[in-house]
């Protein structure tokens, strides 16, 4: 038998390579988790109802992936990175995740995310010039919550 291999943005292609890792993965964890996966979208809507931001990630298992958080400049510095993340934390929560995880550049957001309570736990130097952190917060239970 022969493969050969292209580049293609095909949906059709990128679902099957997706879902078959899935269908994978799906065999090596328990079933209480997997059914636990959902997509995590929060959009920014500034007073004038123009988009100017947001979050995508996804809660998957028992975390949740953040993969995007943008916020127009005009919009920063006014709290709203802050709220996107107090928001991802309660639907993490809600989603009984045990942990959030993200990446970020150095010239991007490491103090925020320290300042929210996320802890680096690796990192690649040089990554086109600059450091790549890869973060974690853990999720406790909160206290009276059992």
């Amino acid at each position: 038998m022969e493969f050969t291999i292209n580049e293609q943005n095909s949906a059709e292609s990128k679902a099957l390579v997706r879902n078959g890792l899935i269908a994978f993965n799906k065999d090596y964890f328990p079933a209480e988790l997997s059914k636990r996966y959902r997509e995590v979208n929060l959009i920014l809507i500034d007073g004038d109802g123009r988009t100017c931001g947001g979050l995508i990630g996804e809660i998957c298992w028992n975390w949740l992936e953040i993969h995007i958080l943008y916020i127009e400049e005009y919009a920063r510095r006014h709290g709203c990175g802050r709220k996107l993340m107090q928001e991802a934390e309660r639907l993490a929560r809600m989603g009984q995740c045990d942990f959030i995880k993200l990446d970020t550049l150095s010239f991007q957001a490491l103090d925020f995310y320290k300042k929210l309570g996320f802890e680096v736990y690796g990192q690649i130097d040089n990554a086109g010039g600059y450091t790549h952190y890869y973060m974690k917060k853990d999720l406790e239970a909160k206290e009276g919550a059992k």
